[in-house]
């Protein structure tokens, strides 16, 4: 057997060198490697008498599926995909204080109170903390089991000697370590360790476990990126702790849809559910109001209707500002370049600010048109027309591309009010009672306020 060599893990995402290094190259981390010692020797003398025949399932065998749990939580159950799946791992992350805690503690509350037995421990809070958080959220007489805890043998081994709970919390996992490993709470070998562990506990009971994971500074899940990929459902929780307003999104789902969000407001009762959000994140239709346009976007299965402010300022520096809040920079970037070359429309000396209201981050390329419409009509101060929406893709060439799913934006849209929406030509509509303006060209986006040469002028 090879002799064990050094090497060096970066403890914020996994990544081995065989050397020290002050930046590891994989997340960019400065100070994250440390050393351990690992056995590089690949085994030898494997043969078929040494292991256990596997036994072997056909798909089409007759596999009964479990009946999933509701949270009672409706916004909660839809990211889930219909509620919690027995022996299913759920990794959930956010900013400190964006409410994670606050929203579990409302979740098992509520199974609690419907009858099933659900486990919260806290490795971060004493329960005199969580039972305060508790009494101010009116959920005392919950009969929840709180505990607090670091150990992942003492947590294994209370909750098989107990009664099999539906739901167990860990919050967080960052705080749990196996003390059979001599690394320290948090790091990579310690946080892969003690979710395999857990893992490996909801699949043999069948309960449901969450786990609550820290993030780093640009918003990512701390920890090794392999936990991602070990649970079975990954959602990240978002929103500026500025606004009243918080986003659950799934990235990943094994038991159902991808990019499904929850909308919750933060009030002095906890987070509450927002049935129809699209109704809070846009003004009246009415309205208008120059650099403004509403988008028709889709969030998972879900039409959600967002107002995306422009705004277009002279300046006198050198190299004008960009700034976007709620999406994507380098697609602005392109988007302004597109207009310059494709429109003539020149913001070179200009400052360009882009915002996506109430705090909600838009990741669709159909956005492109909207975003166009509002810095256009910013530009020319002409208000964009009232009653009216966009949604297609921008290509580099200036062509306007259809987006799937044109028939459930419209469907919102007339249920909020809205009588004009212009998509891009070739979009599949069944027909209705709004006005539908196609468009071929972002130049076609220009006229509907002004003509290119009176836009020029004015920017």
């Amino acid at each position: 057997m090879a002799r064990p060599s050094e090497q060096f893990t970066c403890q914020n995402c996994g990544e081995t060198y065989r050397k020290w290094q002050g930046r590891c190259d994989s997340c960019g981390e400065w100070n994250s490697l440390l050393e351990s010692t690992g056995d590089t020797a690949v085994p030898s003398g494997l043969t078929t008498g040494k292991g256990r025949s596997l036994t072997f399932t056909a798909l089409n065998a007759d596999i009964s599926e479990h009946q999933r749990t509701l949270s009672r939580i409706g916004e909660l159950d839809r990211v889930l995909g219909g509620g919690f799946v027995p022996g299913s791992s759920i990794l959930i992350g956010g900013d400190p204080g964006i409410g994670k805690s606050t929203l579990l503690l409302q979740a098992v509350a509520k199974m609690a109170l419907a009858g099933s037995s659900c486990m919260y421990i806290s490795g971060e809070e004493a329960t005199q903390q969580i039972t305060m958080r508790a009494r101010r959220l009116g959920l005392a007489d919950a009969p929840v089991q709180l505990a607090s805890a670091n150990s992942i043998r003492d947590i294994i081994t209370s909750v098989e000697k107990a009664e099999t709970p539906k739901l167990l919390v860990i919050d967080s996992i960052q705080t749990v370590f196996a003390d059979n490993l001599p690394s320290a709470p948090g790091s990579v070998a310690q946080v892969r360790a003690s979710a395999q562990e857990l893992i490996r506990l909801a699949r043999k009971t069948g309960l449901s476990v969450i786990l609550v994971g820290h993030v780093t500074k640009d918003g990512q899940i701390a920890g090794p990126r392999v936990l991602e990929h070990m649970v079975d459902t990954v959602l990240y929780f978002e929103g500026d702790r500025g606004h009243q307003f918080r986003i659950l999104r799934a990235v990943k789902n094994r038991f159902g849809a991808t990019d499904e969000i929850g909308v919750f407001e933060m009030s002095d009762r906890g987070l509450q559910q927002v049935e129809n959000p699209s109704s809070l994140f846009i003004s009246s239709p009415d309205k208008t109001i120059s650099g403004a346009s509403v988008f028709a976007g889709m969030e998972g299965s879900r039409p959600l209707l967002v107002e995306i402010q422009g705004l277009v300022a002279p300046t006198a520096q050198a190299t004008p500002r960009r700034a976007v809040v709620g999406w994507d920079a380098s697609r602005l970037a392109m988007l302004l370049a597109v207009l310059d070359t494709r429109c003539e429309l020149s913001f070179s000396g200009s400052e360009v600010y882009l915002n996506v209201a109430g705090g909600l981050r838009v990741q669709e390329p159909a956005a492109d048109l909207a975003v166009a419409a509002a810095l256009v009509s910013s530009a020319s101060d002409i208000p964009v027309p009232a009653g009216s929406l966009f949604f297609g893709e921008i290509g580099l060439s200036g062509e306007v591309r259809p987006v799937g799913q044109t028939d459930a934006r419209l469907k919102e849209a007339a249920k909020l009010g809205f009588t004009t929406a212009i998509i891009p030509a070739g979009s599949k509509v069944k027909g209705g009672a709004m006005k539908i303006i196609e468009v071929e060209h972002l130049r076609e986006i220009v006229s509907l306020f002004t003509e290119t040469k009176a836009v020029s002028r004015a920017v």
